[in-house]
């Protein structure tokens, strides 16, 4: 018999966090992309931490419920009235009442204001593309919210799902003291991650794995995610651009170019003239934009290049189904080869889509690095070569910063890495290869397997 399971996600903690810290003076606004488990995480959390709780669902709400928000100016009515339309007790101080899909009523958001200064009882929104025109349209924004992003599963939450908690303890270990665990162990670590990059976070296609065992259910799970995600985009922007951005990400990375070439997309366009809509691209947490940092520094954001991106999916399943969209399950080449270890160097960008993912989801925010130098010629009639180097990732850390290069294959050679030193090896905390062979140290660099990634 199928399960529907309720997984335990981090976010809890920083719930637990705000609920003591704010005392009701703020409400909790939990924002993310569709299906990431916002609203699960606000229920379970309610059941839990308080004494009686009334969840709203605005995607559902009717009328009568709607009309409460009109007559603010007596909390009393409104109160007894939304007890008796729930059929709910609430105490004061001891409940709290759930705005779910908030972004779909914005008259509601706006009255957090009037319902946190009242002090009774606490509050959560949740939603998703929150900052949306027609989302915010004519409304004051509550500046009574504490607001907290939530994201797909990351790596150790995969692993608790999956009833394998003990091995993220092992993970945690050999990179805290840097300590080899073996080339047989890392190959079975390595096993278990490369499930994740094929399954993602998506706390449904992890729990239809949990169900099944079956990949093709998983998939149909993933591409009906992905279809929402594409009606999403088809509200924001109906000219269709903004579709087309999203399902040429895997093909836009695989042509493994310094950007995203969006001209090549769609005739004429250039990110400045559709700024607005990649901001709103980015507003849905669907995608996940890294910038190029013109000066890699301590300040990245200061020297970032915002018309010079890549983007990738926000989870490491859905990127998987979403490069194979067209054709069936079974013809999904990424699936065979991560399964049988076999992904090859030409699908890299796998594993840099799943690494921008975990670092996005760990608080970082993503920027990369790229430059030119001239190779000196063997001979005088030879024409001087240029070579193009890449540093993937770029990590703000202390007054440092600590470049990452990635590698699909247990290869370790790191000549980016190496020519970045050259040029800033004054700014430079550590330097990190992440590929899929066990943890060593190369000089300085040192080399992690993929699956470590959410620790640095």
């Amino acid at each position: 018999m199928a399960t529907d399971r309720i997984f335990k996600r981090k976010i809890y903690d920083r719930m637990i966090k705000w609920k003591a810290e704010s005392n009701g003076n703020t409400a909790l606004l939990i924002k993310g992309a569709r299906r990431v488990g916002k609203s699960t995480i606000a229920e379970e959390f309610a059941r839990k931490e308080y004494e009686s709780y009334i969840l709203i669902d605005f995607s559902i709400a009717d009328k009568s419920v709607k009309e409460l928000f009109n007559q603010l100016s007596d909390l009393n009515f409104f109160f007894l009235r939304l007890q008796s339309l729930f059929n709910t007790s609430l105490h004061q101080r001891k409940s709290v009442i759930i705005f779910d899909e908030v972004q779909l009523y914005p008259p509601a958001r706006q009255a957090i204001k009037h319902l946190v200064k009242d002090h009774r009882y606490d509050y959560i929104e949740t939603g998703s593309l929150l900052s949306i025109k027609k989302n915010v349209k004519g409304i004051l924004i509550p500046s009574e919210e504490t607001r907290i992003s939530m994201y797909p599963m990351d790596y150790e939450e995969f692993l608790w799902a999956v009833n394998k908690a003990p091995t993220f303890e092992l993970i945690q270990y050999s990179f805290n003291n840097l300590k080899s665990m073996g080339d047989a162990v890392n190959r079975e670590l390595m096993k278990d991650f490369r499930l994740y990059m094929l399954i993602g976070g998506m706390p449904q296609a992890v729990n239809e794995y949990l169900n099944s065992n079956d990949f093709s259910t998983v998939d149909a799970i993933k591409r009906n995610i992905l279809e929402l995600y594409m009606d999403d985009f088809r509200k924001i922007d109906p000219t269709g651009k903004a579709s087309r951005l999203f399902l040429s990400i895997p093909s836009e990375l695989s042509r493994n170019t310094m950007r995203y070439k969006i001209g090549s997309i769609i005739e004429n366009a250039t990110a400045s003239r559709l700024g607005e809509l990649l901001m709103d691209m980015a507003d849905s947490m669907t995608v996940n934009f890294a910038y190029h940092a013109n000066d890699p520094s301590v300040g990245l954001p200061l020297h970032a290049d915002y018309d010079c991106f890549k983007m990738f999916l926000n989870d490491t399943g859905l990127f998987v189904t979403l490069a194979f969209m067209d054709k069936d399950y079974t013809d999904n080449d990424i699936y065979r080869k991560l399964l049988s270890d076999k992904l090859s160097t030409d699908l890299g960008y796998v594993y840099e889509n799943v690494i921008a993912q975990i670092l996005k989801s760990s608080g970082n925010e993503l920027f990369y690095y790229t430059f030119k130098e001239k190779v000196e010629k063997v001979n005088a009639e030879d024409n001087p070569v240029v070579r193009n180097y890449e540093v993937d990732f770029l990590l703000s850390r202390k007054d440092k910063i600590c470049p990452i290069e990635v590698k699909s294959s247990g290869y370790n050679s790191h000549k980016s890495l190496d020519k970045f030193q050259e040029k800033y090896s004054s700014r430079i905390k550590n330097r990190y290869l992440l590929y899929t062979k066990d943890v060593r140290k190369d000089k300085d660099i040192i080399c992690l397997p993929v699956y470590m990634v959410g620790l640095l």
